[in-house]
């Protein structure tokens, strides 16, 4: 409770410092959108990588590093006409895994409304949606974005994204396909929620739709806030050819699948050379015990976390071209915030992280970073340590 007290003085001294500023019709956008905002010719092109030393220090044994090449995306566009347009992303991930990042197609309505439809991020958080490296902190994306919001969460969908510009107001609303939770095994666990639950598009399994959806509010100068919220049930292998009469058989395939309903807050500022973002989610998974009992999995019936950041740059009143961003991150994230009473609370699924560190921004596209990080869960009273070097680049 002392964690979420402190988010909450936090939200509200956040708020109260910001009820001044000025306002700012520009919306936030993510990449693809603001690409779809673009006066330029018809191929857009552009990319974004990611790579990475991580080094895991102890004071008792000797631990090998690992260099990564962890990302490698490019991106493409094309605009039919002013109204139509389709983006995707192909991503390369560890050099030899590839993935669809997104693929969707987007036309103009109206000025307040467009249609979309494709492989769609989930707008759930900041970093689903601002994945490039050279849009958040430090080497690695917060472990929130990992655990509870399963970056990159993306499914096939379609739906409506807009901009209200009078009322300072961006929403996306979709009807998409949801987590895989069964297929012969639980893909839901305790340990990572609903991350091996991820469809990505690729032949993916369809029982029911789910709805996700968000608005943001940019009408303060330097202040977005964001509401998200996903609602559905998980898809499973066990309805596929399911004889409608037989109830044994129907009862075994609800017991596969989980009711999920995700909430989340964000909050990003920037004033001259501070920086500040933060985020909440919570999660209700409903079922979880039948679901448990029919799998042998443990996924917990509630998932909570959140993580506040700083950054300041110490080359804003210079004359230096380059900004150096000295930043600290504390993250907390429990993906057993509950359990069904037949299912043992593993204290191990509940994690403090501490990220401080620095990004040296050579220029928009371009960061270089460093950063140490402290971990540690409440079933243990021992840190881990790691060092994390990395480049970032993005261009378009």
């Amino acid at each position: 409770m002392k964690f979420i007290n402190f988010v909450a003085l936090i939200s509200i001294a956040l708020i109260s410092y910001t009820a001044k500023a000025q306002q700012d019709n520009t919306a936030q956008g993510n990449t693809l959108n603001q690409w779809s905002q673009d006066s330029g010719g018809k191929l857009l092109l552009g990319g974004y990588a990611g790579i990475h030393y991580n080094q895991p220090l102890s004071s008792d044994i000797r631990q090998n590093g690992k260099l990564d090449v962890h990302r490698l995306v490019l991106l493409f566009g094309y605009k039919f006409n002013k109204k139509t347009a389709f983006y995707t992303e192909i991503e390369y991930e560890h050099v030899s895994e590839v993935y669809v990042e997104q693929a969707f197609f987007s036309h103009k309505l109206n000025n307040y409304m467009n249609l979309r439809g494709g492989l769609l991020l989930i707008p759930m958080g900041i970093i689903n949606e601002y994945h490039e490296p050279t849009t958040f902190y430090g080497v690695e994306r917060p472990l929130l974005d990992k655990h509870v919001v399963p970056t990159t969460w993306r499914e096939i969908g379609a739906g409506l994204s807009g901009n209200i510009q009078e009322a300072s107001l961006q929403y996306q609303l979709y009807l998409v396909n949801g987590f895989l939770g069964y297929d012969g095994t639980a893909r839901l666990r305790g340990s990572d929620g609903f991350r091996k639950g991820r469809q990505k598009g690729a032949e993916s399994v369809i029982s029911s739709p789910n709805l996700a959806g968000k608005v943001s509010y940019y009408g303060l100068k330097g202040l977005n806030l964001g509401a998200s919220i996903y609602a559905g049930k998980t898809q499973s292998s066990l309805y596929n050819g399911l004889d409608k009469s037989d109830d044994f058989a129907k009862t075994q395939a609800d017991s596969s699948t989980v009711n999920l309903t995700m909430l989340g807050l964000d909050a990003r500022y920037d004033k001259k050379a501070f920086h500040i973002r933060g985020q909440l989610n919570y999660a209700n998974v409903g079922n979880s015990s039948a679901y448990n009992a029919f799998t042998g999995s443990d996924i917990g019936s509630k998932l909570f976390g959140f993580y506040v950041e700083t950054g300041y740059n110490v080359f804003q009143h210079t004359e230096e071209k380059t900004k150096l961003i000295p930043f600290v991150r504390l993250e907390k994230y429990d993906t057993h915030f509950a359990v069904a009473e037949d299912v043992a609370r593993n204290d191990a699924y509940n994690r403090t992280v501490i990220t401080t560190g620095v990004d040296w921004r050579l220029t928009d596209g371009l960061a270089l970073k460093a950063d140490y990080q402290f971990f540690k869960n409440a079933a243990s009273d021992e840190w881990d340590n790691i060092v994390n070097l990395g480049i970032g680049v993005w261009f378009r």
